[in-house]
């Protein structure tokens, strides 16, 4: 059984989803601020974190970063009412796999998490290289790669996503500095440095072949 982490300061919908998730055999343990949740953190292992924003103490967002900062991978999704394109864009830049807008339904937000958790049942695997999904680690060949972190997160989000391409708003992301000139640096230097085919979807984003 999968564990689950939420980060939910709103009694009735912590209650509703952890019955709902209960019923398709997720364990769910609830922290009502982020304080509560930095310590269950620590102290056990979850497949996945589900954290609203707009909680007492630690907002969800700064408790992602501090997590992330700590080489805590665990996919997280965010549960937040907060809809505009910056407080979207702070969640995934803070390392969330996905974002939920409030109010959802409960059958969209159990198809998500399965496939956040599905994908932690084995190691990705593309030709020679491998992605550790909890460690965010590539190997190839069975020894640790060694290229630089925005690099290595772009090529875990290609074989993430293999064989579908992986949108140019979600590589920027990645970035340091996003720019059209620099995503296209990087791809070329990909390319060059591990020998792989990356293809430019016109309008949608990149993908591996």
């Amino acid at each position: 059984m999968s564990k689950v982490l939420l980060l939910e300061d709103d009694p009735s919908l912590a209650k509703s989803l952890m019955k709902y998730l209960s019923t398709h055999h997720y364990e769910v343990d609830w922290a009502k601020d982020g304080e509560e949740a930095v310590d269950m953190c620590y102290e056990t292992p979850y497949s996945l974190y589900l954290f609203d924003i707009n909680v007492p103490l630690i907002n969800g967002i700064d408790l992602l970063s501090l997590l992330r900062e700590a080489d805590d991978f665990t996919p997280t999704i965010i549960i937040s009412a907060l809809v505009d394109i910056e407080s979207v864009t702070k969640g995934f830049i803070a390392g969330a796999d996905d974002y939920i807008k409030k109010p959802f339904d409960p059958e969209e937000l159990l198809v998500r998490i399965k496939a956040k958790t599905a994908s932690l049942k084995e190691k990705l695997k593309y030709k020679v290289y491998e992605v550790d999904v909890q460690l965010n680690t590539v190997s190839k060949n069975g020894k640790a790669l060694s290229i630089g972190e925005v690099q290595k997160n772009i090529l875990i989000a290609l074989v993430k996503n293999y064989p579908n391409p992986v949108t140019k708003d979600e590589l920027m992301l990645l970035l340091e500095n996003p720019t059209d000139l620099a995503l296209r640096v990087n791809m070329s230097k990909l390319k060059k440095n591990l020998g792989i085919e990356i293809q430019n979807i016109r309008g949608v984003g990149y993908k591996i072949i």
